[in-house]
């Protein structure tokens, strides 16, 4: 197994070990409980966020990005990259255990951070289309183009790069991560500060979580 520098302990290495732990079968629990709690009330907090006034910001990226539509491409790398990392987290209890609670954490995050900067969406954006992340909209004919700062598509993505352990592993998620980066800007999706800001947000809450206990299996 390859050397994790975000995680140096790998913990169980199988699922039938770990669960024969009660704290980590009460981690596990505690952690699904949390992310389906969130799911349900996520499209309530899209609503409210979606009915405010914002501002547009002054992106000279943009200015010069002419507008095009990628939906498809980034729903690709989305959601191939969101399978690797789930079928890595049923081989490996550590990297599920890690995934889950850091996805909490950048979507917490990602909250307060919407909440705090009123954004009005990019001009010329083209709606992206993903019938399954917006089911977490409230629907697929629901379009929530306020969730700006900062990007979800591309701290998720950095986080997978950050929790995966093998080499090429880890290469296909960064890749997929720059790549849809830079097409949700190309799209006009998201300011170029939401995609920046998602990589020092991501990286800062993994960096402060690979030493907490907590995650050892």
């Amino acid at each position: 197994m390859e050397k994790n520098v975000i995680y140096p302990y790998y913990g169980s290495s199988s699922w039938s070990e770990a669960w024969e732990s009660s704290l980590f079968r009460k981690k596990v629990i505690a952690a699904i409980s949390i992310f389906i709690v969130i799911v349900l009330l996520l499209p309530h907090f899209f609503a409210i966020i979606e009915a405010r006034q914002g501002i547009v910001l002054n992106d000279w990226l943009l200015d010069r990005l002419p507008a095009s539509d990628f939906s498809v491409t980034i729903f690709i790398f989305v959601w191939s990259s969101s399978l690797l990392i789930i079928i890595r987290g049923i081989q490996q209890p550590a990297i599920f255990l890690r995934s889950m609670y850091l996805l909490i954490a950048i979507t917490i995050a990602r909250v307060i951070t919407i909440s705090l900067v009123p954004l009005d969406p990019p001009v010329d954006l083209i709606h992206l289309r993903d019938p399954l992340t917006s089911l977490s909209y409230g629907g697929s004919e629901v379009f929530i183009t306020k969730d700006l700062f900062f990007s979800g598509h591309t701290s998720n993505l950095f986080m997978f790069y950050l929790c995966l352990q093998k080499r090429r592993d880890k290469q296909f998620a960064l890749l997929a991560c720059l790549t849809v980066g830079i097409l949700v800007l190309v799209q006009h999706v998201h300011y170029s500060v939401d995609v920046i800001m998602a990589f020092i947000f991501t990286y800062c809450l993994v960096w402060f979580s690979r030493n907490l206990r907590f995650f050892n299996v």
